[in-house]
């Protein structure tokens, strides 16, 4: 093909292959399934140049194999194809979100949360080892769990978040809540994930945590009762910070 019979759907063509091959990077990165996903690029890209030099031996090969594994990938990556199904049917697919993966500067991309009561709530939740568990709302619609708990309105702030995991309140059991600085929901029950390669250390509430931010794109703060440490969560995964100043810019930086 020279490049005068270059048309602008080829370009648009390219550009959609990209981001749909970004995106399923994003589904599996920092996962076992990275891997498997790397090893299926190298195994296409391999066939199509057998078949770009006729080798048709191999290429019928590698074709059969492909056509056939399908069916083994859709067991294997069966976490990834339900968060990408879920992200495609939820309300909030749009091409705003697209823009908003690749870094595209939006005004509609200012967080609303404030996130500094959150933190220092936290914090002291930390201090005197007070189990808690915070999700915090971004794009996809959280109504799939909000139901399991009782609906709140209230405005954001430390007293608040405090006084509904105070072990002794009737509300500090499930998870809470919050969308667009409202807490809108409290003793609300998670799913639970099975991944086998959360280490055992983590009890139920990270496990719900990963769960959520496996199933949608909120994220979750995570108080431990046993030693007081403060877990941030997002897309399935553990995130590592030093600072509680540093948590604060990667959570103002996720819900913007």
């Amino acid at each position: 093909m020279e490049f005068t019979d270059f048309r602008i759907i080829d370009a648009i063509d390219i550009l959609l292959v990209a981001a749909l091959l970004y995106y399923l990077y994003r589904l599996v990165k920092g996962t076992v399934a990275i891997n498997i996903f790397i090893g299926i690029v190298i195994i296409y890209g391999i066939w199509r140049l057998t078949e770009l030099l006729e080798m048709e031996l191999m290429s019928k090969i590698l074709g059969g194999f492909l056509g056939v594994g399908m069916f083994a990938l859709i067991v294997v990556f069966q976490q990834e194809i339900r968060k990408f199904l879920l992200m495609v049917g939820s309300t909030n697919f749009n091409a705003k979100r697209i823009f908003r993966q690749f870094k595209t500067i939006s005004r509609d991309t200012v967080a609303t949360t404030n996130i500094a009561p959150i933190i220092k709530a936290c914090k002291k939740m930390a201090d005197t080892n007070t189990g808690a568990l915070i999700v915090i709302k971004r794009n996809n619609s959280l109504d799939f769990v909000k139901s399991s708990g009782d609906e709140m309105n209230l405005e954001v702030n430390q007293p608040i978040i405090e006084s509904i995991f105070y072990k002794n309140s009737p509300l500090h059991d499930g998870a809470m809540l919050i969308e667009e600085n409202k807490v809108t929901a409290t003793r609300v029950i998670l799913p639970v994930s099975n991944d086998r390669n959360i280490p055992l250390r983590f009890g139920l509430r990270h496990r719900a945590a990963v769960g959520v931010t496996e199933k949608s794109d909120a994220v979750c703060l995570v108080v431990s009762e046993e030693n007081g440490q403060i877990s941030y969560l997002k897309d399935g995964d553990f995130v590592l910070y030093d600072t509680l100043e540093e948590l604060t810019q990667i959570i103002h930086k996720d819900l913007s």
